[in-house]
């Protein structure tokens, strides 16, 4: 498995029929990764990206100081693997006297280093799997490679994604191309 990780930072929290998507884009800015996510975290997730504050503690907010409590530093958080249409992630802390590897959501992770200030990293074979590329061209994999000319894609499903990425509509182009992804699958 690619062990390679990638610096990524959010792009944008949206709303769509699928739930809450937090997209996260690579730095070099031509690929974006649509993680969908929970109401509550995406709440806390947007808060923390406006340095929004509450009267009360949200449940990051409360984690982050329990954690600088017990001098627990937050180092990175990884999204490390895709698996079953699960996003997987871990975070890493350092309590002084070495660091703690845990599994995380990728909400939870991701509302955290927000928290903390520390990079958001991603495994680059899960941006293979299920990136999305914003620089408007059709056929290109988050490798960068074309696909192959006797893959089948309807025009119409292509110029839909060229068309969504363009907009920066990012969860109808994840849409988009999970479509294309399953009558590519078919052929």
């Amino acid at each position: 498995m690619d062990q390679t990780f990638v610096e990524v930072r959010i792009e944008n929290i949206s709303l769509s029929k699928l739930g809450f998507i937090v997209f996260l884009r690579r730095q070099d800015g031509e690929y974006v990764l649509p993680i969908c996510i929970g109401a509550a975290e995406a709440q806390s997730i947007a808060a923390a990206y406006n340095n929004q504050s509450f009267p009360r503690p949200l449940s990051h907010d409360l984690f982050k100081s329990v954690l600088e409590t017990l001098e627990c530093t937050l180092e990175k958080v990884q999204v490390t693997e895709l698996r079953d249409g699960t996003f997987y992630a871990r975070i890493f802390l350092n309590n002084g006297g070495g660091t703690l590897d845990v599994d995380s959501r990728p909400s939870d992770a991701i509302a955290l280093a927000l928290r903390f200030g520390v990079p958001i990293w991603v495994n680059s074979s899960i941006i293979e799997q299920a990136g999305i590329s914003v620089n408007g061209s059709i056929g290109e994999a988050a490798t960068g490679g074309e696909v192959e000319a006797d893959t089948p894609v309807p025009d119409s499903l292509s110029a839909a994604l060229a068309k969504a990425i363009r907009e920066e509509r990012y969860e109808d182009a994840a849409r988009i191309r999970d479509r294309i992804s399953e009558e590519e699958a078919r052929h």
